[in-house]
């Protein structure tokens, strides 16, 4: 391996879970093709710093979420992706990687492509193109080489919408099950005890500020209705742990709020059931084998966007199985009543319960990608495309 070609891998990540992936398949592909071979560069985070990569700027600069705050950097986020490109294009690499992050990622890729075609560009995570605006797919083509797909129904949504070529790698969390699911006697019956709750109403600031209200609210109608006597745990990230803690100040059922992933995780393995917020959360209470009740609330401007929606659902773990098992309460349907309504039947064994766990049981068998774990089914990926291209 010493005496072949050191190879110059670009990899551009534009937020914390894009740093995290990124991390991943920089050790995945050193594992692969000799550490002392790969030259790495490009945008980053703390993980990827640790696997060797030196990044052009801080990855907080650009990982904004929300419209409102991305319309408010949006001079400084041009300014990076124009510094990107150019970074990219003067050093000559023999692959670029834009990992997630499509308003920024995408638009360095673009311009890579039209200013040196010969770098082969492979894209790590699908842009929601199965959602909204799939017309982004074929599009996709003329930048992208390979897509590397998250979701297992994503490959067949890009061959039927005319995306690049795409693999299912596999989602991290296969990676993470251990973590997730409880050992046994972890997680007691849900008869004849308190019921232990999970709300999770978010990692954005956004999120928590719409969503605190309508679930205190909703806990409170439940304790009214007399359920079952259930006890409530938040496991917050550290950037909107205090807001929450100031938000359940009012709240008639007073939570548990812990921090971290391990007491995350430790939180997850003794659920009963869960009120959340749609995001990937979903898919980490469905691995867990945790039933649910999801819902959202978005800005005025974002509300204008749902019309633009085409999945038969926004929460990732319906999505997967192909049935719209978990109940879901956006925008006006967001509200105690209908939460605590839809929670009810959670707290006890009930068909609606059942319903769902049942569900659960098939998604080892929907995500599974045989004997690799993600990363490592990414890094064979992208040295794939190398050898195609002449590289490795």
């Amino acid at each position: 391996m010493a005496d072949r070609k050191p190879l110059t891998v670009w990899i551009v990540s534009g937020e914390e879970s894009g740093d995290q992936l990124g991390a991943k398949l920089m050790r995945s592909l050193k594992a692969r093709l000799g550490a002392e071979r790969l030259r790495f560069g490009g945008v980053g985070g703390h993980a990827m710093a640790k696997e060797g990569l030196s990044s052009l700027f801080p990855l907080e600069e650009i990982a904004v979420m929300g419209i409102s705050a991305v319309i408010a950097r949006l001079p400084a986020i041009l300014k990076r992706i124009r510094m990107t490109a150019d970074a990219v294009v003067a050093a000559k690499p023999d692959m670029l990687v834009i990992i997630d992050s499509p308003d920024f990622t995408h638009r360095v890729a673009k311009a890579v492509r039209r200013r040196a075609p010969h770098i082969p560009i492979v894209d790590y995570v699908s842009p929601s193109v199965w959602a909204w605006r799939p017309g982004r797919a074929p599009k996709m083509r003329a930048y992208v080489d390979h897509l590397l797909a998250l979701l297992p129904f994503e490959p067949e949504a890009h061959q039927r919408l005319g995306g690049p070529p795409t693999t299912y790698v596999g989602h991290p969390l296969i990676e993470r099950l251990d973590e997730i699911r409880p050992a046994p006697g972890e997680r007691q019956r849900v008869e004849g005890q308190p019921i232990n709750l999970l709300v999770l109403p978010g990692s954005r600031r956004s999120e928590v500020s719409r969503l605190m209200e309508p679930f205190g609210a909703a806990l409170a109608l439940l304790k009214e209705r007399s359920a079952p006597p259930f006890e409530v745990t938040i496991p917050a990230v550290s950037h909107v742990a205090d807001e929450i803690r100031a938000r359940v100040e009012n709240w008639s059922v007073k939570p548990r709020i812990v921090e971290g992933e391990g007491a995350k995780w430790a939180a997850f393995r003794q659920a009963d059931a869960a009120l959340a917020a749609s995001g990937t959360v979903t898919l980490e209470l469905g691995l867990s084998g945790v039933p649910m009740v999801v819902a959202y609330r978005v800005s005025k401007i974002e509300e204008v966007l749902k019309y633009l929606i085409k999945a038969p659902s926004i929460v990732l773990t319906n999505l997967v199985l192909g049935e719209n098992v978990i109940p879901e309460l956006i925008q006006w349907d967001c509200t105690p009543e209908r939460l605590a309504d839809a929670l009810l039947p959670l707290l006890s064994d009930t068909p609606e319960r059942q319903r769902q766990i049942r569900a659960f049981g098939k998604l080892d068998t929907l995500m599974k990608i045989g004997d690799e774990v993600p990363s490592e089914r990414a890094a064979r990926i992208v040295e794939e495309v190398l050898s195609s291209k002449g590289e490795a």
